[in-house]
């Protein structure tokens, strides 16, 4: 299985028993967020010393209710706090990271 191309592809892979090992650990990460593993996404995210590493990282943290860390991390993105719904932020990481590769 090739990196989806799109957020449909994303989500029909939530299916399988593992993340697609040619994905990028970003999506890796998203995979495993998407599916109640908030710990193996956290692992990966705090790996990954990117922007994108470091949104997944502040997504993680305010899913789970930890506002100052998230803060922390979307500073280290380079981004402002995310104002909007976790499914709608969500979805824009799920972008961002097909968009990555």
């Amino acid at each position: 299985m090739t990196a989806p191309e799109n957020h449909t592809l994303f989500m029909q892979a939530l299916s399988l028993e593992s993340p697609p090992r040619n994905w990028s650990q970003p999506l890796r990460a998203l995979w495993y967020d998407a599916n109640g593993d908030w710990e193996s996404a956290h692992n990966i995210a705090q790996d990954l010393h990117t922007p994108m590493g470091s949104w997944i990282h502040a997504y993680l943290h305010r899913k789970e209710g930890d506002d100052w860390n998230a803060g922390y991390w979307y500073r280290r993105a380079g981004r402002s706090f995310f104002q909007a719904s976790l499914e709608d932020e969500f979805n824009a990481l799920v972008k961002a990271g097909i968009a990555s590769g």
